[in-house]
């Protein structure tokens, strides 16, 4: 490929795939679950990423992928524990649709209360369902603009919010980050999970590696800058939300609180309009998962991981894997109706954070390993980025706990019974789709 990508390039790919009201849809949570120290846990998330962040770059610099952690826990320390990364990443691609039609469903349930949750729920999963299998995509044109317009609206909370505090504010401004006597470090960690949420999406920037000049020097940087400014986004827009809202027992609901809180700095035209853009947002991103999932398991299908005449399936007039786009309509329904955002939103990290450790463990690995000196010092950053991910992952919730380790127990099971008792090598899983 041309190596034509610079610094400046990566750094705006991966805030696209962030989004800037990354924050948004978790603030209520994380905020009650640390007993309102949420901005708190932006901060321990940020470094656990920035960290970890370290790790890909310098993975993709020397095995440049389209599998990312798979790849990189494949070559560099086993191939059946690459698998089961690989693993772990395929219960990502599953979930993270349903974390989308979640959040979609719940804004679009606060700005019109009249419609139920569920028939949202159905007919955003209709509605995505039906233009993956025709075959419609969004674009990075369309993504790029809806990075502008949210831009503009978050920078009119700011503007706000900062006007609401100085003539009305009730609390210390140390308030969001340290109360004597009230700090809980255990409920800080416990949240902190569920922060970690704002910055799933950074390793999307190693899958450019192979189209970036000086990929070594810029691909490192640019995952590092990309957590750097989303930790400093994020952290702000939770920071003033706190400030504007000290009780974080009274939201009026909690999977959305950051929507009363713009209305509460700027009335119903905010509320409104922070309410569309996590709508939006959140089916894009749904979009764009469904079809990743769908063709994650047509690649699974095609190696015969899994059966190939269901999950091999192209249609032929389409292209598309659209047995695979139905499937994961079902599933994305079934998961939308029984959990909620809390659950699904901790089980996505739940494979999330197993796949950051492995890419951990395989720089430290590669520190040793590659020539060039120094590898304790090369390995500070990862083994940093692997026990703040480690803390992270042990505090996740015994249900993401259960449902999570039942789904890695599956796929060790299958990895041992395709690759004869780990004698062989593990099937292959295809991430190119």
């Amino acid at each position: 490929m041309r190596r034509v990508l610079h610094l400046r390039d990566l750094v705006l790919y991966g805030i696209v795939i962030i989004t800037p009201i990354a924050p948004v849809p978790i603030f209520g949570l994380a905020e009650t679950r640390s007993h309102g120290y949420a901005a708190v846990t932006v901060i321990l998330a940020g470094l656990a990423m920035m960290l970890t962040a370290v790790s890909y770059g310098r993975m993709a610099a020397i095995y440049p992928s389209a599998g990312s952690a798979y790849t990189y826990v494949g070559r560099s320390l086993n191939p059946h524990l690459g698998f089961l990364a690989g693993w772990a990443m395929l219960l990502d691609y599953l979930i993270l649709p349903v974390v989308a039609v979640i959040q979609a469903a719940l804004a679009m349930a606060r700005i019109l209360p009249s419609v139920p949750y569920t028939v949202w729920v159905l007919l955003f999963v209709a509605l995505m369902t039906g233009l993956n299998y025709r075959g419609i995509r969004t674009t990075a044109r369309t993504n790029t603009w809806l990075v502008v317009i949210m831009s503009v609206v978050i920078a009119a909370f700011l503007l706000e919010a900062i006007r609401y505090v100085f003539l009305h504010r009730s609390v210390s401004f140390l308030h969001p980050l340290y109360s004597p006597g009230n700090f809980d470090f255990r409920a800080v960690a416990n949240a902190t999970s569920l922060s970690a949420l704002t910055y799933i999406g950074f390793d999307g920037v190693t899958t450019l590696a192979e189209e970036v000049d000086n990929p070594r020097r810029n691909v490192p940087i640019a995952t590092v800058l990309v957590c750097l400014l989303t930790l400093v986004s994020s952290f702000v827009l939770v920071y003033l939300a706190q400030l504007v809202w000290p009780d974080y027992a009274t939201y009026p609901n909690v999977e959305t609180a950051f929507m009363d809180v713009t209305q509460r700095v700027g009335g119903i035209l905010l509320f409104q309009a922070m309410g569309l853009l996590v709508m939006l947002s959140s089916f894009g991103g749904g979009l764009s998962g469904q079809v990743a999932a769908a063709r994650l398991l047509f690649g699974m299908g095609r190696e015969n991981v899994l059966p190939r005449r269901v999950f091999g399936y192209m249609h032929p007039v389409r292209q598309g894997p659209t047995l695979n786009v139905l499937l994961v309509g079902v599933l994305v329904l079934a998961g939308s109706l029984v959990g909620n955002l809390e659950q699904t939103a901790t089980l996505l990290n739940f494979g999330a954070f197993v796949s950051f450790m492995g890419v951990n463990l395989a720089a430290i690995r590669e520190a040793f390993r590659t020539p060039g000196g120094r590898p304790l010092l090369k390995s500070l950053a990862p083994a940093g980025g692997f026990l703040f991910c480690l803390g992270i992952w042990i505090s996740l919730p015994p249900i993401a706990k259960i449902v999570g380790g039942v789904w890695f127990l599956a796929g060790i099971v299958y990895d041992a019974l395709g690759s004869r008792g780990f004698r062989h090598r593990p099937v292959r899983i295809d991430f190119t789709g």
